[in-house]
This record gives structure tokens, sequence and C-alpha cells, in this order.
């Protein structure tokens, strides 16, 4: 059959044209987060043990994140790539913060600001059905300004709201370069002068969570997100005045501060990509500065990358022993997307106290002194 230029193809012409769906029809079934208070997966994890492939290796990551916290000299650093807060993960990073089960946290913008700060001014992520997960509805949802993250909605002018904001606690604060983990600071503050405190009746946060804890967060490509528009906006508005800027290599110096304050460390990761590397070079980093830093002693990771495309989210941690960055002792892979496997692992470590005995190690407040002595 042949068709002229302006006729359409037989499987637009077989199906009724249906009316296209009000923007409040899909924003109507909001992503939960998963409680991983209210679920005690301890024996279903240690009965993983005795299973293969995926299973034993989760069960035996488990066991490394229960150890972790138990040696209680050990700083925990957390790292997150990929859409997880918008997936239902932000109460599993929660619970670890105010349980003292994280000391430190290395993300992407994406999760830390378009998400999590996203949802802690009151805004939602939203379930989207089989039909719209595939693309094939993508210009529905341009017309509507619902922006997918794959089977996920979020409301492009509630975002702008969130860029706005960004805006706004940018112009406020003193002209000057800031590492990300200031601003996010700042970010935190901005939530308890405004009330986005979960005694307020709002949910809790990642950011609120770790300003009230004194748990540093660290976005090593802070523009590449919602907060990248706001500092846009600022730095045109100020062109040839002082204005706010990011320092990367000040987070970095940051962060590698920390490894040097305390030696002993473990890392958490789910995703690879950035987040993953800079938490890992801080070992190379310090070093370099004359401090014979010990390599990070437990290491998790769970990604659905491997290695044979030679990407860095891919790479084992075997690989990064190579460098100096990853001891091979307590180090596992786990192969699995991160909200299968994170809400056991979290959870079998929660379930077992393995954080009884830690206590906040206040990074930002170690941090914050050196500011004030250097």
């Amino acid at each position: 059959m042949k068709f002229t230029e302006n006729q359409h193809f037989p499987e637009q012409a077989w199906y009724p044209k249906r009316d296209m769906p009000t923007k409040k029809e899909l924003l109507a079934a909001q992503i939960q987060h998963i409680d991983i208070k209210q679920h005690n997966v301890v024996p279903l994890v240690d009965a993983m043990a005795s299973m293969a492939f995926s299973s034993r290796d989760t069960a035996r990551a488990a066991s490394i994140y229960d150890m972790m916290l138990r040696d209680t000299d050990c700083g925990v650093i957390l790292c997150l790539a990929g859409s997880l807060i918008s997936a239902g993960l932000q109460k599993v990073f929660v619970d670890l913060i105010r349980n003292n089960m994280v000391d430190a946290i290395v993300s992407t913008g994406a999760n830390i600001v378009d998400q999590d700060f996203f949802e802690a001014l009151g805004y939602r992520h939203y379930i989207a059905s089989d039909q719209y997960k595939y693309g094939n509805e993508d210009g529905v949802l341009r017309e509507l300004m619902i922006d997918r993250i794959y089977d996920t909605f979020i409301d492009e002018e509630e975002l702008r709201e969130c860029d706005a904001t960004t805006e706004k606690i940018t112009n406020s604060l003193e002209h000057r370069p800031y590492s990300s983990r200031e601003f996010i600071r700042a970010m935190g503050a901005y939530l308890v002068e405004n009330g986005r405190t979960p005694a307020e009746g709002n949910n809790d946060s990642i950011i609120l969570a770790a300003y009230e804890k004194d748990v540093p967060i660290f976005c090593p490509a802070f523009s590449d997100c919602s907060a990248g528009f706001g500092l846009v906006a600022h730095q045109h508005a100020r062109q040839g005045k002082p204005m706010v800027s990011i320092d990367s290599a000040k987070d970095f110096y940051e962060l590698t501060k920390l490894k040097i304050e305390n030696p002993s460390t473990g890392l958490l990761m789910i995703g690879g990509g950035v987040p993953k590397n800079f938490a890992q070079d801080i070992v190379v980093a310090a070093e370099i500065l004359g401090v014979d830093a010990p390599m990070h002693k437990y290491a998790i990771q769970i990604t659905v990358a491997d290695s044979r495309d030679g990407a860095l989210s891919g790479s084992t941690l075997k690989e990064a022993s190579s460098w100096g960055k990853v001891d091979t002792v307590w180090e596992q892979m786990v192969y699995s997307e991160a909200t299968l496997a994170l809400p056991l692992i979290a959870g079998y470590a929660f379930h077992k106290e393995a954080f009884a005995e830690r206590t906040g190690k206040k990074w930002t407040q170690v941090l914050e002194r050196a500011v004030v002595n250097a």
C-alpha cells in the first residue's frame, strides 16, 4: 500500500482519536516513599545469603553495611546517582541520616534539588501508566507541561517554582564562591525558616535531615540541576558585579579534609558516575596533600552498569583498588536496580540496629570550624 505525503500511516488511522487527558488526571497517583522501618527484612536477607547470583551478593552487601556501621570509627559516605528520590527512596535516605547511618552525602544535583528539595517545597512526583513510560505520548506531556522520568511524572510548572526558589536563595547570599555543601546548607536553612519541617505537617527531606544532623551534602556537578537555572538567572542579573558562584575545587578539598580528619571510611554507592568517582578520589587527594590516608575500608555499589564499555559507573570496586582508592577485603558489587536492592540492604542494617552504638560525626561542624580557624 502506498501513501501520499499528507496521509496518516495505518497505525495512526486504525485507532479512534482519544481526547487529550487533563493534567489533573495524569498527576493523580503520587509516588509513595517506602518506609524501611515498617518492613523487617532480616529473615529474608539472611535466607538470600544461602542462594546464588544477585541474591547472595545483596546479602553480603547488607552484612558489609551492618559491619561498616558497627565500626564506630568509620565515617560512612553515601553516594547517590540516578533518579532515586522520584522513584520512592527519599524516606530510606532520610531514615539513614536521622539514625546516624550516614555521615556525608555525595550526590547528583538532580536528586538533591530537582527531587528532594522539590518535594520539601510541597510538590510531588507521580506514577505514569504503562502507555506513557515508553515515550509514545511525550508530545502530549509536553503540551501539558509534564516532564517524564521513565515511569514517573513531575509538573514542569512546579519545577520552575523550584528554580525560582533557588534563585531567591542565591540572591540572599553574600556574593562570593561557595562549595555546593555551603549552598545546600543554605537551602536547609531556608526550609527551616519557612516552616518546611515534619512538625508542620510537611514531608521530611534529605536536605532538611542533613541540615539538622550536621551531615554535609556535596554535589560536584551542582549546576547540572534545577539550582543551575537559579544560578544562571542570578549571574545574568549580576553581570559585571560581584556574584554567587559554585567552587567545585572547594567541594573536593572539603571532602578530602574529612578523609584526613577521619581516616577510616566506608562507601555506600547507589549508581555510579561523578558521585562515585568523587568520593573514591579523596584517598588520592589526601596523598597529594602529603597525608598517608588509608583506602576506603568498606565499599558497596548498587548498579545496573557493568565494566564492558569501560565506563566509570560499571567499573568494579576491585578495579578501584588498583588506583589505591578501595580496599578489597570488605567490598561488594550488587548488580541490581536500586529500588530493589537498597531497601533490603538498608532495611537489614536498620532492623539489626547496627547503628545503636553510633553517634553522629557532625562533619558539617568539622568543616565550619576549619573555616573559622583558617
